[in-house]
């Protein structure tokens, strides 16, 4: 890992010291954040990290822990119910989904999921401030009102993915009874959609990850899922069974970690990558300080 720390609150383990492990992560600013926190994190308590942060796409990352690649890294408790595992209807609740993609993943592919954190990095829309101030769009259902009314007021940016999946615009749309064929609906690229939006220009809505710090900075307003449709995607740590069980105190370090990454956190941290041009490794190395986990060396 860049940046090398000291133990703070982790203690050095006998039972980790020198063990190579592998952390990986997509390829997005949060990704990046989170990897990067447990490889600090499992270097203070011993282990010889290696780096395979911003793998290109959730598949691709998956598919590097199922082939031993990859050791361990953070992800999403709907992505793994509904991408990996194949279902099409989330579980309502954060806890329930949890413990479903848990159980589910280990009895078919001997994956751990463990120490799930708080933050919750859903799909959502926003809207303009301007238009969401002049149109009263407080909800989703506010939004779908507005698509009936007058469309070309809820001209809409999203992502290629949003577009597509059952999670996103389709879904969406069903639940909301809005008619995806009177949306002026533009795709764009996901890091786009934040800019264009607070533009107004050429969108007034935008599909966005609940936790990207461009959200605040930009003063744009997330939508209330007032009828519960978007799925939880709590990050948790995932391993291969035959890791975890070989390294528990890997668990043991990280877990305290887990629970202090709230949607605030996270959010501020993504911020200060996206908005104040900030290193990944540097924001995720700070941040472990300032808690006390680790020290600078």
């Amino acid at each position: 890992m860049p940046l090398p720390v000291g133990p703070g609150s982790i203690e050095a383990l006998p039972e980790l010291d020198g063990v190579r492990i592998t952390v990986g992560s997509k390829d997005f600013t949060e990704q990046n954040v989170l990897g990067y926190i447990i490889g600090f994190a499992l270097s203070a308590a011993g282990a010889e990290v290696r780096d395979l942060t911003n793998i290109v796409g959730s598949n691709s990352l998956r598919d590097a822990q199922l082939l031993g690649q990859v050791d361990i890294a953070y992800d999403y408790t709907g992505t793994g119910w509904i991408n990996y595992l194949g279902n099409e209807n989330p579980v309502p609740g954060s806890d329930e989904q949890f413990a479903a993609v848990r159980d589910a993943d280990l009895d078919e592919n001997d994956m751990v999921w463990t120490a799930m954190a708080p933050l919750n990095n859903t799909y959502a829309l926003v809207a303009n401030p301007r238009t969401a101030a002049e149109k009263n769009i407080v909800t989703l259902s506010d939004y779908a009102a507005l698509v009936a009314a007058d469309p070309q007021a809820a001209a809409t940016c999203v992502g290629t993915e949003f577009n597509v999946r059952q999670d996103g615009y389709p879904g969406m749309a069903r639940k909301y009874g809005i008619d995806a064929a009177a949306v002026q609906k533009q795709i764009v690229q996901d890091a786009l959609v934040y800019q264009v939006t607070a533009d107004g220009t050429q969108c007034r809505f935008g599909s966005v990850a609940a936790t990207d710090g461009r959200i605040p900075a930009l003063n744009l307003k997330l939508l209330v899922d007032d009828r519960g449709f978007f799925p939880k995607y709590n990050a948790a740590l995932v391993m291969r069974r035959d890791f975890a069980e070989a390294h528990p105190r890997v668990r043991t370090v990280l877990e305290p970690i887990s629970a202090l990454l709230t949607d605030e956190a996270m959010t501020q941290l993504n911020r200060e990558v996206d908005i104040d041009g900030r290193e990944p490794a540097e924001v995720a190395r700070t941040w472990l300080i300032d808690r006390g986990f680790v020290t600078a060396s």
